[in-house]
Order: C-alpha cells, then sequence, then structure tokens
C-alpha cells in the first residue's frame, strides 16, 4: 500500500530542513561591495536549499523510524495530507514499529468506540455514530478513511486526543473560570509562558471577523485547553505503553513552531519526536517542522447531494426540511418545505448523522429512494415517496 500511496500522489520532493543553508550574519568571505558601500551578501537572510538532497517517502521512514512521536500536522479537507499520513503509519509498520495512531478529530470520552472499532466489533457506520463525528468534527469522514481502514486492518490502537467539545465551548463562551469546579478540578496543567505562542495566537484571532472575535483571552484558553489536553492524552498512552510509536494526527496549527502539543507533551514526557507539514505556501524554516512534505493534490471525488437544508431532527420523528438549493433533485422531486426525511433508500433517518452515513459515498447524477412525512393542517399526515436525482 505503500508503494500504491507513493505512485498516487507522485510526491514532487521532501525537504529536510536539515538541507536548508542560511548564509551567516558573519561571513569569512570579504565581498565586494557595491558603489554605495553596502553588501548584498552580508547580512543576506536568502536561504539555500540544495536540490542534491531532495528525497522521497522511503527515506523519510528511515529518518522517523527512531522517534517515540511522530507529528504529521494537517490541513484537514487536503486528502493528499492524510494519504501520507496512511503512508507514514504503514510505512513504520514495515520497519517492525508497535504503531498507535493519536487524533485530534476524535474526542477522549469516545476512545470505548475507537477500540470496538479496532477490534473489529462495530462497523464503520456505528464508529461514526457513537463518536458523533458528523456533530463533533464535521469534516468529510472520507479523508480519514484510508487511516481508520489501515488501523482496523492491522489491529493498530487508535487514541481520541481531544477534549470534549462541551468543556471548550464553554470556555469560549465564558472562559476557564466559567466552568463548575468539578470540571475545572479535571482540567490538563496549562503553561501560559510561551509569549511567541500567544503573539502567534493573537494575529491569528485578529483575521476573524469582527462578529465572530469575541473575547480574545477566551479564544486563547480554547486553543490551550486542546493543545494541554492532546498532550496529556499523548503523554499518558506513551507512559502506559513504552514500546509504541505514536503518530499524532492534527491539524497544521497545533504541530507547527512545536508550539501547540509538541512542547506540551515534552514538558511532560522526554522522549524522541519529531514533527512534519505539508510546506506548500510555507518557507522552508528548520523552526517551524523538522521535515517538509510536497505531495501533489489529490482529490476525493465528488458526493451526491440531496439539494436540501434541513433543521433540528423533529419530536415527530425524520429530520425536516428548511429550504432548497439552488438546483435540489428534492424540490424537482416535489418535495416542499416542512416536509420530514424519514427514509433514504431505507435507512431510517431521525439526525444528521443518518443523513450524511446515508449518502456518504453517493455518486453525484445518482438516484436514491426517499421517503418523507407531509403534515397536513387539516386530516392525516401524508407519506411521500420520491425517487430524487442527487446534484
Amino acid at each position: 500500500m505503500l508503494h500504491r500511496i507513493h505512485d498516487r500522489l507522485t510526491l514532487a520532493a521532501i525537504l529536510v530542513t536539515a538541507s536548508i543553508l542560511a548564509l551567516a550574519e558573519e561571513s569569512p568571505m570579504s565581498p565586494a561591495t557595491m558603489a554605495d558601500g553596502t553588501s548584498a551578501l552580508q547580512g543576506n537572510p536568502t536561504r539555500v536549499l540544495e536540490s542534491a538532497h531532495l528525497t522521497d517517502m522511503y527515506a523519510l521512514i528511515e529518518r522517523l523510524a527512531d522517534q517515540r512521536v511522530i507529528f504529521v500536522g494537517e490541513q484537514h479537507d487536503r486528502y493528499e495530507d492524510h494519504l501520507n499520513q496512511a503512508a507514514i503509519i504503514e510505512g513504520l509498520l514495515a520497519h517492525g514499529r508497535s504503531v498507535a495512531i493519536g487524533m485530534e478529530m476524535f474526542q477522549q470520552p469516545y476512545q470505548s468506540a475507537l477500540d470496538a472499532y479496532v477490534a473489529g466489533e462495530i462497523d464503520e457506520a456505528e464508529l461514526l455514530r457513537r463518536t458523533q463525528y458528523f456533530d463533533r468534527w464535521r469534516f468529510d469522514y472520507r479523508l480519514y478513511r484510508p487511516i481508520l481502514r489501515l488501523a482496523r486492518a492491522h489491529r493498530i490502537p487508535v487514541i481520541a486526543l481531544n477534549l470534549e467539545s462541551e468543556l471548550t465551548r464553554q470556555v469560549g463562551d465564558g472562559g476557564i473560570a466559567s466552568l463548575s469546579e468539578a470540571d475545572r478540578a479535571r482540567l490538563p496543567e496549562i503553561d501560559r509562558s510561551d509569549a511567541d505562542h500567544r503573539a502567534r495566537l493573537e494575529a491569528i484571532f485578529k483575521h476573524h471577523p469582527a462578529e465572530q472575535q469575541g473575547d480574545f483571552e477566551h479564544f486563547l484558553e480554547v486553543q490551550l485547553l486542546w493543545d494541554e489536553g492532546m498532550a496529556e492524552r499523548a503523554a499518558r498512552y506513551l507512559t502506559e505503553h513504552l514500546d509504541a510509536t505514536l503518530v499524532v494526527i492534527a491539524g497544521g496549527g497545533h504541530v507547527e513552531y512545536g508550539q501547540g502539543i509538541p512542547k506540551r507533551l515534552a514538558r511532560r514526557l522526554s522522549v524522541p519526536m519529531t514533527t512534519l507539514l505539508n510546506g506548500q505556501g510555507r518557507t522552508p524554516d528548520p523552526n517551524t517542522a523538522d521535515f517538509f512534505l510536497y505531495p501533489d493534490a489529490v482529490e476525493l471525488p465528488a458526493t451526491g447531494k440531496l439539494g436540501v437544508m434541513l433543521g433540528q431532527p423533529a419530536k415527530d420523528g425524520g429530520m425536516p426540511i428548511e429550504g432548497f438549493a439552488e438546483d435540489s433533485g428534492a424540490k424537482t422531486a416535489g418535495l416542499q418545505v416542512g416536509d420530514r426525511l424519514v427514509r433514504v433508500d431505507g435507512q431510517p433517518i431521525a439526525s444528521y448523522a443518518d443523513i450524511r452515513l446515508a449518502l456518504l459515498d453517493a455518486e453525484p447524477n445518482g438516484k436514491v429512494k426517499v421517503e418523507a412525512i407531509r403534515s397536513r393542517r387539516l386530516g392525516s399526515d401524508e407519506r411521500l415517496t420520491v425517487e430524487i436525482e442527487l446534484r
């Protein structure tokens, strides 16, 4: 599989930061100066990458094989990032490493569902329901499917790293001070001393639309909670499994400069670790990451859509239609605002997750059988069955 993923991505290169040559301010040379007496060479900050040192995924795996923790930062919607994560995991397995996968995408209270999935006790759909994936993460699950299926095939432990969103949402609204005494008592130890990290987060915060900014201190506390919570969970797993190599899969912002999870894990546990980031659009800077990856873009196939906007689950069952997309197969088929979807291709619909699961691998222009209920002011409700062409 590693070879197939390698070929599929047609990786241009992996830039090893050790290959970056920076010109020092104090040069042993005595360069000629320009007419005005200044030098274009002395103090020049340009970084130089020597192309002879470009390497590939196989060479990368060799470099990673002796690490206890490998942070692979991602942009969540880049499929190529996730294929590289799967390739790294597979490569480590081929080197005989005992691998575990730590994932930001799953929250700690749902660890038992991940364990059951990896053990083969539940299927993919049940995993997504039990972890409340579509409510708590929402990115297309197919992005992470290669990783989860690899874990199941090889019985690789998958560790839910993230704190539950109820906790971080409350902190975002009112800060840590707004938590109950019981909730504050179970928070991880939080280090607020990194001024550079604070400054970087403040710059990110200022780019948010004004109506979404809220209180920066609350925003900062949420970021710290995420990073400290994931670091604490990772440290606990590594302490309990001394032979494990942990591959941490998280957003690039939790990895870059080591300021998110890596430094907070290192504060708890001294183990060899390394960081990897997609290098597209980044200046190769050894302070940012240890390795930069440059994969070709890979797009997931498009999925078919009903073309409806849904409300909250109805008390009487089903999901009510609140509106339609401009080009809606559901509207063309005769459904109306207020109709409640109750089945899609025979699958009962009682939640947002049910809709996502029913259409997870549906193709555009494919057709699905949809059952809906239309309420009547007078008389009994009408049950409709329509065939919808997905857009």
